[in-house]
């Protein structure tokens, strides 16, 4: 196993010494940091101690095995920026025996029919609107999700991701990477514990750009032109805890808490250092007979500096609905209540359905 993992990362080691540049710039692969599923944003992303479907894939592959379904289908759909940028996610999971199962998601966060006006004018230096040519600036990203039962510490359940990015820019860049995820969850005296690692060998994005298409019009603006290179994305722990509570025989609530630390250096969030940057988030799910759901949750800390060169905090607020007929589960979350936060806010809608 270890021999096929250091056949499977050799060529983008490759990648990384024949391209002439290397970074780790903040905030790399950012689109995949956005969510998925209904649920998980409303309660600010509160899941790596409590998924237990087919979003576990993302959130933390160990939740898949607290499934319930033999097979479960999970797809998402969301706008932002008023309809200009689209995310859509699916995925799909399944057991392969009573303490180990499989998932596979597909995420795309896009851009979608940009004007290209470079040949607006023709030849003869005649406006011609017909030379107008569209292209997408889109980024996907392909997971394999692992999830494993052990025998021990009362049924410790690991997981991990294989993970293949790849962002295109029109004709003009392309790149493809590979990374690994890995998580836990662990049950304890009624609390859910979860840990969940992104990136944990660092993600290799490997960038080509077709410097050719656009060395005219950079050369007139005096732009530089870029070149081929390797960009990581360094890795990312988060640490969750949460615990169920019966209000009464027909409601309960489920209270989370996340912290996330990131190592890309100091973000603006509500505990930062040079070693790691740490944003807290809560999250709360009240059910009815576990049947329709009120959720809320708080967090994206951030520290803002105003035009006079002052300071203040933000934070994000979210809201959602879940209703649950048989096997079918609809969700909906509205992101960033009020406006409070620098993001702009956003109506999420997924649907999950498992099949026995």
């Amino acid at each position: 196993m270890i021999k096929c993992f250091f056949i499977t990362i050799l060529p983008f080691f490759i990648a990384a010494s024949i391209y002439a540049q290397t970074s780790a710039p903040k905030y790399s692969n950012e689109f995949l940091a956005i969510g998925v599923g209904a649920r998980g944003l409303a309660m600010s992303g509160n899941q790596v101690a409590t998924v237990n479907d087919a979003t576990a894939g993302y959130w933390n592959p160990a939740g898949l095995l607290e499934s319930d379904n033999k097979y479960e289908l999970s797809i998402m759909h969301a706008e932002y920026f008023a309809g200009i940028a689209k995310y859509d996610y699916v995925a799909f999971s399944t057991p392969i025996d009573t303490v180990s199962h499989l998932a596979a998601s597909i995420i795309r966060f896009a851009i979608d029919d940009i004007p290209d006006t470079r040949f607006l004018y023709d030849a003869n230096g005649a406006l011609n609107y017909n030379n107008i040519r569209f292209f997408s600036s889109a980024d996907y990203a392909f997971l394999l999700s692992y999830a494993r039962k052990l025998p021990v510490l009362n049924g410790l359940r690991v997981g991990g991701n294989v993970k293949v990015i790849h962002r295109i820019a029109g004709n003009f860049a392309n790149a493809w990477g590979f990374g690994l995820d890995v998580g836990a969850q662990l049950d304890y005296n009624k609390w859910n514990f979860g840990v969940m690692i992104n990136d944990v060998t660092g993600t290799f994005n490997a960038w080509n750009h077709n410097a050719d298409q656009i060395v005219d019009i950079f050369t007139q603006t005096n732009n530089e032109i870029p070149d081929n290179s390797v960009e990581v994305t360094l890795p990312k722990a988060i640490v969750g805890l949460a615990r169920y509570f019966q209000i009464h025989k027909n409601f309960g609530a489920l209270l989370a808490l996340d912290f996330v630390a990131t190592f890309d250096g100091e973000r603006n969030v509500l505990w930062k250092s040079k070693f790691a940057s740490v944003d807290p988030a809560f999250g709360l799910e009240a059910d009815y007979k576990n049947t329709v759901f009120l959720r809320f949750g708080i967090g994206d800390v951030q520290e803002v500096k105003d035009f006079d060169n002052s300071t203040y905090r933000t934070y994000q607020p979210n809201f959602g609905l879940g209703f649950r007929i048989k096997s079918v589960t609809i969700d909906y979350a509205l992101t960033d209540i009020g406006d409070q936060s620098e993001s702009l806010y956003s109506n999420v809608f997924s649907l999950k359905g498992g099949f026995n």
